[in-house]
């Protein structure tokens, strides 16, 4: 199914289904089984339209006002269903495809269970080609020490980039794959020039690749 070119009225009254510690990247696929009664009636009434909603992470915080509207980080991801099962209990089990990054401007007032937002496309900036050149030279360098400590689906750099043509939906795709820290996650997703969401990447990396090292087992050992 070819995802939609996002339209001034699909961001006009953008559905939003809130999450704790899950972030949408352009081009990624998440997976999301949804249960609650509120999120229930969104998917349908997406799957009655054009299949649009965002994935807004929930602010530290929220646990006390789950069952309302407990502030979110206001850059989130909008994603389109990609794949949808729903199951004989009314449980829906959601493929959604990440289009875009939007800013949210305001919150719709409480007419639906769920909640709908008014929001604002946001669109790359245009980065410096010798710089995304060089932090996608070194990442590759280290993830051939990376990679065989890594589950075997993100293994070949070259595999998990394909079709990713531009830096931004290069640094996308590695974002989406690699990084499950919720605060780095939204930190990637709200920045804006590719380049430095490679120097953010590139730094994560090193960080993993440093932590394997014999030299820090050793210091790790010699602490314990």
């Amino acid at each position: 199914m070819t995802p939609p070119e996002l339209e001034a009225s699909d961001l006009a009254e953008l559905s939003i289904f809130p999450l704790p510690q899950v972030t949408l990247f352009p081009g990624a696929v998440l997976p999301l089984h949804v249960f609650e009664p509120r999120y229930r009636d969104l998917v349908r009434e997406a799957l009655a339209n054009r299949r649009i909603f965002a994935v807004a992470r929930l602010q530290p915080g929220f646990e006390s006002d789950y069952e309302g509207r407990p502030p979110i980080f206001d850059v989130c991801g909008v994603g389109f269903i990609e794949s949808c099962t729903e199951r004989g209990d009314g449980r829906f089990d959601v493929g959604l495809r990440g289009l875009a990054r939007v800013r949210i401007a305001s919150e719709l007032p409480p007419l639906r269970a769920f909640r709908q937002v008014r929001a604002a496309l946001l669109k790359d900036a245009v980065p410096l080609p010798a710089l995304v050149a060089a932090w996608q030279s070194k990442l590759a360098a280290l993830w051939v020490r990376l990679a065989p400590h890594l589950p075997e689906p993100v293994r070949d750099l070259k595999a998990l980039t394909r079709g990713a043509d531009d830096a931004a939906a290069y640094s996308d795709r590695l974002a989406a794959a690699l990084v499950a820290d919720p605060e780095a996650s939204q930190e990637l997703l709200q920045e804006l020039d590719p380049a430095e969401r490679l120097r953010l990447l590139t730094s994560r990396v090193q960080e993993l690749v440093d932590a394997l090292s014999p030299g820090s087992v050793a210091r790790d050992n010699a602490l314990n």
